[in-house]
């Protein structure tokens, strides 16, 4: 098991690490829109997709 000290690090340089890379909030914006627009196009909202009934 890791003690406090190592997760502590471990979760500081993760976040370091995504500071660094961290990506241009209107293109997260940009992204959200294009998944939302394809899921009002599967009129689906929101959870897993529905399973198919094609077992007929």
């Amino acid at each position: 098991m890791s003690n406090h000290t190592v997760l502590a690090r471990r979760l500081q340089d993760y976040l370091r690490w995504r500071n660094v890379n961290a990506r241009h909030p209107d293109i997260l914006a940009a992204q959200r829109q294009e998944r939302a627009r394809v899921r009002s196009e599967r009129q689906q909202r929101w959870g897993r997709p529905r399973a198919c009934t094609a077992a007929a």
